[in-house]
């Protein structure tokens, strides 16, 4: 275990840097990318589309390192308990973890298309401009209806399984390869897992630190808790029940939600 605190110190302060990094970015002149405004330019920057997604996918891996990253700890733990002894061991451990946060940041690229895609299509469809209300209480619907699928359960299944999911990835060959595609398998379960909770960020505004700290708090118990498997079915009916209010207040012109 003491050889085990100084890598896991140090992954904390990385979590703990994102966040802080995080609350700068968003308290900063150049907070609206965070938000993913994309189409109000910034000075310094002004509307360059590249520039625009790198540091929305650069907002978007920091949020990973600090939602998500935290919910993998007993995976990581677990993984250096394995190699503990290994001269390469931090390497090992560093190339687990940039697979998993690799998966998430190429994850980033689909929702960024997907929102881009969404707003122009609210823009040229006069129907969805005056209810925009649509698109946040469909996100929350939709989230809420994936945490009853069988996809769901069988990747949280894996999450909360980090030892058995360990032994079954590494077997000491071609050492760092097997530890990079470690890091991605786990990131792909953590993904089928946690993807459409993440999505609720582009409802509610990708740069809201508070919804982060929030939805960090739940997918962390629901991954690692005791008792975090029966927390899934309740959080799936709040989140119908979110998307039905929000339906039924945006039908009577009453905003619960910032427009995005």
């Amino acid at each position: 275990m003491r050889d085990q605190r100084p890598v896991l110190v140090a992954v904390s302060g990385l979590i703990a840097l994102a966040w802080l990094s995080l609350w700068l970015w968003k308290s900063s002149p150049y907070g609206q990318y965070l938000d993913h405004r994309e189409n109000e330019g910034v000075h310094g920057f002004g509307d360059h589309y590249l520039v625009v997604v790198a540091l929305f996918v650069a907002g978007w891996t920091l949020m990973t390192v600090a939602m998500m990253l935290p919910t993998s700890l007993p995976l990581v733990a677990t993984f250096l308990a394995i190699v503990r002894r290994r001269a390469d061991r931090i390497r090992l451990v560093t190339l687990v973890i940039f697979g998993y946060l690799v998966v998430w940041t190429l994850f980033a690229f689909v929702a960024h298309a997907g929102d881009l895609g969404i707003h122009r299509t609210v823009d040229h469809v006069g129907w969805l401009h005056a209810h925009e209300w649509v698109i946040a209480a469909s996100t929350f619907a939709f989230a809420g209806l994936y945490q009853f699928t069988s996809l769901k359960y069988r990747c949280l299944e894996k999450c909360r399984s980090p030892v058995t999911f360990v032994m079954q990835h590494w077997h000491g060959r071609r050492e760092r390869l097997q530890a990079l595609v470690l890091g991605v398998h786990h990131g792909l379960f953590c993904l089928g897992c946690c993807w459409s909770l993440m999505l609720l960020m582009f409802a509610v505004g990708v740069g809201n630190l508070g919804w982060m700290l929030a939805l960090a708090a739940v997918m962390a118990a629901e991954k690692n808790a005791p008792w975090g498997r029966r927390l899934t079915t309740p959080l799936g009916a709040v989140l119908l029940l979110a998307g039905a209010s929000l339906a039924v207040t945006g039908a009577f012109g009453v905003e619960l939600l910032g427009a995005h």
